[in-house]
């Protein structure tokens, strides 16, 4: 049954004035929680409780606040955060200096009116010139890494006169229409065949099926506009190629007339222990695509970029790709602010260096539970603990949760958990970690793996 207008202004009301509250009293927490649930079962999607670990614990766990490297529910329970939203709070929590930008110039406005020039847009445009490798130079902002992904297949088509991709197996880079054509998860991509026609998907991290797809598509006339890969598959399982894999790529496509479109929506940003993924190998992408820690853990921002010769098809005619919501003052004081903290704090270098000392540790687990944990793998900060089936991950996950751990699987499945915890995690809460994963592994590997005694034998 709908509300009334009056019942409307009265649950508005309750809401807003909830928010004000400094601390929640008990029968707000009551009433916010079964609300929560509630609705969404109602009104948002209730297979989203069925999914989600906060409700398969003793009580309903309804995120309320964070800061630094946690957060904590409604009931004030505390959770270290090593999961980073998928890789968004690279700056940590609300870090007081992006807070600070957005709160100031929420004050002064917060959108713009879409016709005069806005002072910010261009500030950022121009620093993502100078923290990005090589000639990239032009800057187009969104709302998201998705829109990202799907502005760089559409400059691509238009600079190359193409419309074929070349795109990895389990890859992920989107489910919009056109970004759903380069991800390659089979369930995302059913429903809506066909997508894009002609994008091609050959397995991650040899080159050598890069070429042979550029190849057979020269052959035949049926010319690819770009390669699109990640520098290291995040969903698909924290994916790390080979060393020469994007060189080769590289060469590859300048071959073949292809340009490379490099994701960095999840790895960049000092992720992996560089600005961006890419710069541990020195390739330069013709366009390269960011979001996620883009807006400092605080506002949704995306971006693709390219070089100024690719971008000159959008100069006579800048509106064939345009958006109402991207580049708004309040997103892009969020990323300058994001730039800022990443660079006085060293948190790229910072994430090269606790990250290598993490996944040594985890390593370290692993030899001491071999049939429970078959591989840790990642780069900088963004690591992945691979199990022999989904249900085991599952069960490591919910374990940790329990204990006030926050990590998760890829989209794919729980059989590899991603750890991509905020740069600015400190060592003892690695150390905490660690200690926690441990503890875990050994009460899973005691239920699985641990053959049970044989009994005593009586005397006779």
């Amino acid at each position: 049954m709908k509300l009334s207008a009056q019942d409307i202004l009265k649950e508005t009301q309750r809401t807003l004035d909830l928010v004000a509250k400094a601390e929640p009293s008990e029968e707000d927490k009551t009433w916010l929680t079964e609300a929560t649930a509630s609705y969404y079962s109602n009104h948002v999607n209730p297979g989203i409780l069925e999914y989600r670990k906060s409700v398969s614990t003793e009580y309903v766990s309804v995120e309320w606040a964070d800061g630094g490297n946690s957060f904590t529910d409604l009931k004030g329970r505390k959770y270290l955060d090593l999961l980073g939203g998928y890789g968004i709070f690279n700056v940590g929590h609300r870090h007081p200096k992006v807070i600070e930008a957005v709160t100031n110039q929420l004050k002064r406005q917060a959108l713009h009116s879409q016709e005069l020039l806005e002072p910010f847009r261009a500030i950022l445009a121009k620093l993502i010139h100078d923290i990005t490798p090589g000639d990239l130079q032009f800057s187009f902002f969104g709302n998201s890494g998705a829109e990202a992904v799907e502005g760089a297949m559409k400059l691509a088509m238009l600079h190359t006169g193409r419309k074929s991709f070349v795109a990895a197996t389990e890859a992920f880079h989107g489910k919009t229409l056109g970004a759903l054509s380069a991800t390659a998860k089979s369930k995302f991509r059913q429903p809506f065949l066909p997508i894009l026609p002609d994008c091609y998907h050959v397995p991650y991290g040899d080159a050598d099926y890069i070429e042979s797809a550029l190849r057979s598509a020269d052959d035949v006339g049926n010319d690819i506009a770009a390669v699109i890969l990640e520098p290291v598959q995040g969903e698909g399982g924290i994916n790390v190629p080979p060393d020469d894999y994007l060189p080769r790529v590289r060469d590859l496509c300048d071959r073949y007339g292809a340009l490379l479109i490099v994701d960095e929506v999840q790895t960049g940003m000092g992720r992996t222990g560089k600005m961006f993924c890419v710069d541990h190998w020195n390739v330069v992408p013709d366009i390269m695509t960011l979001g996620k820690a883009m807006g400092g853990g605080v506002m949704p921002i995306g971006a693709f970029v390219s070089n100024k010769t690719i971008w000159e098809q959008l100069f006579p005619e800048p509106w064939l790709h345009s958006t109402t919501f991207g580049g708004n003052p309040l997103a892009c004081v969020a990323a300058i602010a994001n730039i800022h903290v990443l660079l006085e704090e060293k948190l790229p270098e910072r994430a090269e260096k606790m990250g290598g000392e993490m996944i040594n540790k985890l390593r370290g687990l692993r030899r001491r539970f071999p049939k429970l944990c078959v591989d840790v793998r990642g780069k900088g900060l963004m690591i992945g603990l691979e199990f022999p089936n989904d249900a085991l991950g599952y069960e490591v996950a919910k374990g940790l949760f329990d204990r006030g751990v926050l990590v998760a699987g890829t989209l794919f499945s729980a059989k590899t958990l991603r750890i991509e915890p905020p740069l600015t995690i400190s060592a003892q809460e690695i150390n905490m970690a660690v200690e926690t994963i441990e503890k875990v592994f050994k009460e899973v590997n005691a239920r699985h793996f641990e053959s049970k005694r044989p009994a005593a034998r009586k005397a006779a």
